[in-house]
């Protein structure tokens, strides 16, 4: 069972890399959230700096009161695209180096929901952001997958301070 503490490496263990369809279809209408260390190792396989990787080949994206780096997205005049280096017969063009989301990312698992729930939890979510919080409590409350400790009663244990947080009269 995949919890909030579940430790990275036995994640990994749960997602063997996979190029079924399953998995593959994530590349082609979206792309993953880059984690710190991500966009260094990426630059250094496309030997191309990390400004020039920022400015051609990613993109920024909020989530969670927080601004995200992802792979560029390829939308033909539609809100999703596929990855930018996603080929269709070749996979992923950054297998290697991938963004970590993209390496837990197992659409063909059972668990593949609480892999993603774990990712948000461990690398969208501030919880020290009180507005992070708010909006990663109706992410939750929207159809968000809930994975043991990462419930808003575990991150904000202090049942005063949770309310305050969600009632606005916490700001920062």
């Amino acid at each position: 069972m995949i919890q909030k503490n579940t430790p990275l490496n036995k994640i990994m263990e749960l997602a063997p890399a996979c190029r079924c369809s399953g998995c593959s279809h994530g590349c082609t209408m979206g792309s993953g959230f880059l984690v710190e260390g991500d966009s260094k190792n990426i630059s250094k396989f496309m030997n191309i700096s990390e400004q020039e990787l920022k400015e051609k080949w990613l993109e920024e994206v909020e989530m969670f009161n927080k601004t995200h780096l992802r792979p560029k997205l390829l939308r033909k005049n539609k809100p999703y695209g596929k990855c930018i280096f996603y080929d269709a017969e070749k996979g992923c063009t950054i297998h290697p180096v991938k963004p970590l989301q993209c390496k837990i990312s197992m659409g063909c698992k059972p668990y593949s929901k609480d892999l993603h729930a774990w990712f948000v939890a461990n690398h969208l979510l501030n919880p020290h952001d009180p507005e992070s919080l708010r909006q990663y409590k109706t992410y939750l409350e929207t159809g968000g997958t809930h994975i043991e400790g990462a419930e808003i009663e575990d991150i904000v244990p202090d049942e005063i301070m949770r309310e305050k947080i969600m009632q606005y009269e916490v700001l920062k």
